[in-house]
């Protein structure tokens, strides 16, 4: 596997409720990465909130947590992939389990947004995950999902390309969630890897990031990245307190 600094992607979904408030939080997120020189670090804060986020991250680049693949048009609600990269977005998270359960995104649609968005140079963070717990193998409901999200892809660009496993009975928010393993993580890294190296050629799997979601806090992260082999992590819910964030940020930027 390739050498690369760890990925740290903020997650914030729909918080926090105002303007001041996502202002606040960027500017306590930058104050907290001033130590943090090889970590990649990416604020992915809601649509409103997008333009006032990006005038204070210095340090930390932008994200957005969906993208319609039309560049323009008749789509009510939506906003397009270019209008994001116009207000200097450069990560799109996409298939994320809370809207294919909330809002009935299918594969389709998930491949067609990341067709646009890898195909326009922008870094697709590709969501992945099983609904139920696994007994011992990694659900092919995974393989599904991946298979379908970068069937329509050129190898070349897989590299704008970071698959993060996030099984729904890990997430905190979910009824019912439960902590995920490192062990578990490794295992889903080398299926996402196996899955990638049969669909376009053993070279290729190294050509992607994997990265793990999940109740991801500044305790358990180091397991993943050390045990779980996994090259960084999308973090939700301790993405919004600051002080926890930075020392995920910093976990990330010692193993470089």
């Amino acid at each position: 596997m390739k050498t690369r600094g760890k990925i740290i992607i903020a997650n914030w979904k729909m918080n926090p409720a105002g303007r001041d408030g996502a202002v606040a939080l960027a500017r306590q997120i930058e104050s907290e990465l001033e130590e943090c020189r090889w970590v990649e670090v990416v604020v992915a804060p809601p649509a409103p909130f997008i333009l006032p986020v990006s005038q204070v991250l210095r340090r930390a680049k932008l994200g957005a947590q969906n993208a319609f693949w039309e560049e323009a048009g008749p789509y009510t609600g939506e906003t397009s992939w270019s209008q994001l990269k116009d207000l200097g977005v450069d990560h799109v998270i996409l298939g994320h389990s809370e809207r294919r359960i909330h809002l009935a995104e299918s594969d389709e649609m998930i491949a067609r947004k990341v067709a646009s968005v890898a195909g326009h140079e922008m870094k697709a963070v590709v969501c992945v995950g099983e609904r139920n717990r696994p007994d011992a193998d990694i659900s092919a409901e995974v393989e599904t999902q991946l298979r379908a999200a970068i069937a329509g892809l050129k190898r070349s660009l897989l590299k704008n390309v970071i698959v993060c496993y996030e099984p729904v009975w890990a997430i905190s928010t979910m009824p019912g969630s439960s902590p995920d393993t490192p062990d578990n993580a490794f295992r889903a890294g080398v299926y996402i890897r196996k899955i990638v190296a049969d669909m376009f050629g053993v070279a290729s799997s190294d050509d992607i990031r994997v990265i793990y979601g999940g109740s991801v806090t500044a305790d358990n992260v180091a397991g993943f990245f050390s045990d779980g082999n996994m090259e960084g992590a999308l973090v939700g819910g301790a993405s919004l307190r600051a002080e926890e964030f930075g020392k995920i940020a910093r976990l990330a930027d010692e193993k470089h």
